[in-house]
């Protein structure tokens, strides 16, 4: 465990933050998106640790939530969007639950749920907008009346309102806002006070995590005061927001981490071939989640080949000789 007194109280393992802050239940939002920046390595042992009924939600995702659908750790969701970009348009195990009715699924657009974080992250109720009129988003509600009756499911998808500042006709969409009980994002970098930076696209992390009672980073490294000083910019998220920290290098993995790593173009291949078939996808579930007792021993079975086919360049932040079919 690294030495950092300032933060030695949320210094922790991938199992101890799970088993003490995601229980059965309860509503968690996912950092990342599509096959970038993931926490997979938090996935996973969400998995390991048969967490159930889970009520996702996350502005759009991919290979995290798939995993999560898959095992059967989810039972509703919110989301604008689920797929792995060329290698799962639409995500497998994300479709499946959806087409068999395994899952509570309620869909906003990517602004929209964006939009439904922020106002959580600004204690406001519900946060106007201009997003969604004219579309099938405010004539279709995915959650029965029974599930809007329960704690943190909003009491409607929607609401309407003529702007009151307007004597025209104009109206807005007023959406409910996000308060999840525990946000779970990787980052690159978190300092040795606490200090979150994101390098690349933030996408709504900074939103998830505010807006959450409870806030679980995993990083690539832990990096002295007097680094994340400099370009202070780029910094994210104070200490204070942040409840446990785990230091998990290729935590996103087979995910991209921006300056890091690259995504894992054979693994995600792989994963596709495999996630449509029930069978198959248990398999993947024994071998690569359940088989690997810990983080290190995942990364054992990915291969140092892999590992550095994947490596980025530092200069321009990605892997630029990879094979990405």
């Amino acid at each position: 465990m690294v030495n950092c007194p300032e933060i030695a109280d949320k210094l922790m393992s991938v199992g101890q933050a799970v088993s003490r802050f995601i229980p059965d239940g309860c509503q968690l939002a996912i950092g990342g998106f599509s096959i970038t920046r993931n926490p997979m390595a938090l996935a996973y042992e969400i998995v390991r640790q048969r967490v159930r009924d889970l009520h996702i939600v996350c502005h759009s995702h991919g290979q995290a939530l798939d995993v999560l659908i898959g095992a059967g750790c989810v039972r509703r969701l919110e989301i604008a969007y689920g797929g792995n970009g060329r290698y799962a348009p639409t995500c497998v195990r994300f479709k499946k639950a959806v087409e068999r009715s395994e899952i509570q699924f309620e869909d906003y657009s990517n602004f929209q749920m964006s939009l439904r974080f922020l106002a959580g992250a600004l204690g406001i109720p519900f946060i106007p907008t201009k997003s969604g009129l004219g579309s099938d988003i405010l004539r279709f509600e995915g959650f029965p009346p029974e599930v809007r009756a329960e704690p943190k499911v909003a009491s409607r998808k929607y609401a309407m309102m003529q702007n009151p500042f307007s004597e025209d006709t104009d109206e807005v969409v007023l959406l409910p806002a996000l308060t999840p009980d525990v946000s779970i994002i990787h980052v690159q970098y978190v300092g040795e006070d606490g200090t979150v930076r994101i390098k690349g696209l933030t996408f709504a992390d900074v939103e998830q995590a505010k807006a959450a009672d409870k806030v679980i980073v995993t990083c690539e490294e832990i990096v002295p005061r007097s680094f994340i000083r400099e370009d202070p910019d780029q910094n994210c998220l104070p200490s204070f927001f942040v409840d446990a920290i785990v230091k998990v290098p290729y935590g996103a993995h087979p995910t991209s981490c921006f300056n890091f790593y690259d995504y894992d173009p054979m693994h995600l291949t792989m994963y596709h071939e495999i996630a449509g078939d029930d069978l198959r996808f248990k398999e993947y579930l024994d071998a690569w989640v359940y088989g690997t007792r810990s983080w290190e021993e995942y990364l054992e079975k990915v291969g140092i080949e892999r590992i550095l086919a994947i490596k980025a360049d530092p200069s321009i932040g990605y892997a630029p000789g990879l094979v990405r079919k």
